[in-house]
């Protein structure tokens, strides 16, 4: 994987967030799959194998969690 940077990063989040409600850069999250909570604006954008590109937890490439694997800090998925 190669790290894109991001200039602005509310307008990326904006125009890529494939989901409703975009969340806001000062929100936090807890990825499921380093199990740590992060500040959203603290993402990461990498072109994968295929070239497309994917938003990911802040501790990637190390966690490979992407934006679909973030829950709100006060859900219990345990």
């Amino acid at each position: 994987m190669k790290e894109v940077k991001i200039e602005d990063k509310e307008k990326y989040l904006k125009e890529h967030y494939p989901f409703e409600n975009i969340p806001n850069l000062r929100d936090q999250r807890r990825c499921i799959h380093c199990d740590r909570i992060f500040t959203i604006g603290d993402y990461k954008v990498f072109i994968d194998e295929d070239d497309e590109e994917l938003i990911y937890c802040p501790y990637a490439p190390e966690c490979d969690g992407t934006l679909i694997d973030w829950i709100p800090v006060d859900y219990d998925y345990k």
